[in-house]
């Protein structure tokens, strides 16, 4: 299984709207990807931390994929309003 994340810190006045375009938008568009596993928003608890989002998929190459298509860039540019700072993408791979 191949998860990527993304480090958002979200603007405290922000977080509804964020949270609306996430979950309304972001979220079936990222189903709708081959491979993909799930999608969610992990929300800081203490201010001025990064939310992350989550998302795991079937194989490296399928989340390569959705990025390389241009995307997971359009995604990030639907809620980029409502950051407090760029965003960090980092990927992982699970092994069990």
């Amino acid at each position: 299984m191949w998860v990527r994340l993304t480090f958002a810190k979200i603007q405290p006045d922000m977080m509804d709207e964020f949270r609306k375009i996430y979950n309304g938008e972001i979220v079936p568009a990222v189903k709708a990807q081959k491979g993909n596993l799930d999608i969610f928003v992990l929300e800081a608890v203490d201010e001025g931390e990064a939310s992350i989002s989550f998302t795991s998929w079937d194989n490296k190459e399928n989340g390569d994929t959705y990025e390389a298509s241009g995307t997971y860039s359009e995604m990030v540019n639907k809620v980029k309003h409502t950051f407090s700072a760029t965003p960090t993408l980092k990927s992982y791979e699970v092994k069990r």
